[in-house]
């Protein structure tokens, strides 16, 4: 099937999206219980979108589409107070965190779709280790071209939202040293990492996704797990290396912090972006995954060494024009303070050493989500 046309959308609205857990009382584990969830939330109005992922212990819900903070800020909330009051129905928690601190992938059931038998029959126990959990940010663009320009120049900018939102430091009861292990576990996809080189639509529509379509290794956009893929039927781009943040407002934040940037990046206040900028790309990545605000990343025009944590807040600074402008000055000032006192991966090895048990750590992120 050929490729969507690219549906122009309003500059620079944003839409959440969340992968979030499914919590035993009993035992701290991971649930199979989205389908009861599911079907108790389509009782009555939803303040946004809810919808299975892979395997039964997880759900994803969706916002609408938002041009501000306080609009985004708000449904989350809402949205979270529903699935707390409907988990308590169903005597079940709900929490964030990129991973679950010691669930066994080989005990998860994959959820009844069509599209989820079919990846797990095509990628085996990988479609079960993909119970990991993520936010993704859409941005809205006016063209094709705007959204390979973004996609492309935001490269630079990926390690202060993998050192933001890291969230998961434990994997099979273990600490894995890394601040985002999730990350480690969508790398294992054939169609991961980076997106190919274009900044004309027109050059990846007829060039590189004909070529991949015609070889019948993908059937569409779907089949790519890149860290950031263009999105044509909503006429985004999108952002998937954010583990989800233990609580809302730090995803609404993040939101926000995208959305300024990007304003700054079609106002052209940088270099154009060029294929040689993906050289450092993938230690970048590497160095925010493992040492979190503590990376030492390469500047990608400079080859300049810097410390993640200032990039970050040097970063964040110059956001604050474009931030205030857009009605999103509170979502980076929530992220001023989290390069000061650490992110969730931090919070979850504190809430270790404090209960002594990882499934301390989950009851800790199951009440932090609450609010």
């Amino acid at each position: 099937m050929a490729l969507e046309q690219f549906k122009n959308s309003q500059p620079l609205t944003m839409g959440v999206e969340l992968e979030l857990q499914l919590i035993s009382h009993a035992d701290y584990d991971l649930t199979a219980s989205s389908p009861d969830l599911l079907h108790l939330l389509n009782r009555k109005p939803f303040p946004g979108n809810v919808t299975p992922e892979i395997t039964e212990s997880m759900i994803e819900i969706n916002t609408d589409v938002h041009t501000n903070h306080t609009e985004m800020v708000a449904q989350l909330q809402l949205i979270r107070d529903t699935l707390v009051q409907a988990c308590e129905k169903l005597n079940i928690g709900i929490c964030g965190g990129g991973t679950h601190p010691f669930q066994k992938w080989s005990e998860r059931r994959i959820f009844s779709k069509p599209r989820f038998k079919e990846v797990s029959a095509l990628y085996g126990y990988l479609a079960k280790q993909f119970t990991i959990f993520g936010q993704h940010v859409h941005i809205g663009c006016a063209s094709g071209d705007d959204a390979l320009f973004l996609l492309h120049s935001l490269s630079r900018y990926v390690p202060h939202f993998i050192a933001l939102s890291a969230s998961s430091p434990f994997v099979q009861g273990g600490d894995t040293l890394f601040n985002s292990a999730r990350l480690n576990s969508v790398f294992a996809f054939p169609m991961s990492g980076r997106a190919p080189f274009t900044l004309s639509w027109d050059d990846f529509e007829h060039g590189y996704f004909a070529k991949m379509e015609h070889t019948g290794v993908i059937k569409s956009m779907k089949d790519f797990y890149w860290d950031i893929r263009p999105k044509p039927e909503y006429g985004t781009i999108e952002l998937r290396v954010c583990d989800t943040p233990l609580t809302v407002e730090r995803a609404a934040a993040l939101a926000v912090y995208l959305q300024a940037l990007c304003r700054y990046l079609l106002e052209r206040h940088e270099a154009a972006p060029e294929e040689d900028d993906y050289l450092v790309y993938n230690y970048n990545r590497f160095q925010a995954c493992r040492f979190g605000l503590d990376g030492t990343i390469v500047h990608p025009k400079t080859y300049e060494s810097l410390s993640l944590r200032e990039d970050i807040l040097t970063t964040l600074r110059k956001m604050e024009p474009h931030a205030e402008a857009l009605g999103g000055s509170a979502g980076l000032a929530h992220l001023v303070q989290v390069t000061h006192t650490g992110s969730d991966a931090q919070y979850l090895r504190d809430q270790f050493r404090e209960s002594g048990s990882v499934e301390g750590v989950v009851d800790a992120a199951v009440n932090r989500f609450r609010g």
